[in-house]
């Protein structure tokens, strides 16, 4: 008898239930969330097992590997594509294990790609890397705004991050802004500090796969981001077509069509925000200092605003990148921005 399973994984707690081919349910749990002991009670219908399916949250990382490691075949559950019937008046977790283990039986099952083990923890560091970066901008910008408020003229990032205190104090009579602004400059020096030691560590363990040599190559891409781009694609035949690849970077536009008529939007932030980021950022350093780049924003922002020629910018390096990393081949810019 073939049995599959549906975990429903929370913080604190899974529920596990089994089902045969005829949807009976043959094993019904909730554990706490202890390998041990969930391995324990799954032992007896080992044999049987086709498949786990488990819910893509958050925590997932030691239920999936555990399983794996135990033997098990194991689906990593995309959480985002998977619905049930909407006219259902009550669901609960038991209802929605026994739907992923319905799913599974089907083969209609929605799932992800389970990362590496191997790979995860440096991927995880470059993500720790991108989350500080952005922590630090936000106070650059703090910075950026106290000053045109109380002084009336603007300083640019490179000058904001070689403030001193004694300039502080110079620049701000009122003492109450003088120390919301030493708040933000001494909260800023900490993290350009610690982004300095997660890029040594990250540099000194991750070396860019020689398949991807040429992201290099591409205008605004350079190694921190070469290495973000290729630790979150994983193996770039996984992606069918360039389209997938960059809806896959959230760098496609989302809505729903009846008749030729606009009925609504789907989910933009399906997708992986880590790559959307890696993009916007290489979009920014590109229009700086590629020329032909430079020229494709400028035209795309008389039509529209910045942001959206931005984005216009990011969406041709993500699919720049996919034939890049497909094919082998140096970036051409005389392709990408036509």
């Amino acid at each position: 008898m073939k049995l599959y399973g549906g975990m429903d994984l929370h913080s604190t707690n899974v529920v596990t239930q089994l089902i045969d081919e005829h949807d009976r349910v043959v094993y019904r749990k909730k554990q706490g969330c202890d390998l041990a002991d969930i391995l324990r009670g799954l032992e007896p219908f080992q044999d049987s097992i086709e498949g786990l399916a488990v819910e893509s949250t958050y925590n997932w990382y030691w239920l999936v590997d555990g399983l794996m490691e135990a033997g098990y075949r194991v689906h990593l559950v995309n959480t985002a594509a998977v619905q049930q019937y909407e006219g259902l008046k009550y669901t609960d977790d038991d209802t929605d294990a026994f739907w992923l283990a319905h799913l599974l039986r089907l083969g209609v099952l929605p799932t992800g790609t389970i990362y590496p083990k191997e790979s995860r923890a440096v991927r995880d560091l470059l993500r720790k890397r991108s989350q500080l970066v952005r922590q630090r901008s936000a106070h650059i910008i703090s910075i950026e705004n106290l000053y045109a408020r109380n002084t009336g003229t603007r300083l640019n990032s490179n000058a904001v991050k070689r403030l001193t205190q004694e300039q502080v104090q110079q620049h701000f009579a009122d003492p109450n802004v003088a120390l919301a602004v030493e708040s933000n400059r001494v909260i800023l020096a900490a993290l350009s500090e610690q982004i300095e030691v997660l890029e040594r560590a990250i540099l000194a363990q991750a070396k860019l796969d020689p398949r991807y040599r040429f992201l290099l190559s591409i205008s605004g891409i350079g190694q921190v981001l070469a290495l973000t781009i290729m630790l979150e694609t994983g193996g770039i035949e996984r992606f069918r077509q360039v389209g997938n690849f960059a809806s896959y970077c959230r760098c496609v536009g989302s809505e729903k069509l009846s008749n030729g008529k606009k009925k609504g939007r789907g989910n933009t932030k399906n997708g992986n925000k880590y790559l959307a980021w890696a993009f916007i950022e290489a979009a920014n350093f590109a229009i700086r200092y590629n020329d032909r780049a430079k020229r494709f924003y400028q035209r795309k922002a008389a039509k529209c605003n910045r942001v959206v020629a931005l984005k216009a910018v990011a969406h041709k390096l993500a699919r720049a990148s996919y034939f890049v990393m497909r094919d082998h081949v140096p970036f051409n810019d005389t392709k990408c921005f036509v």
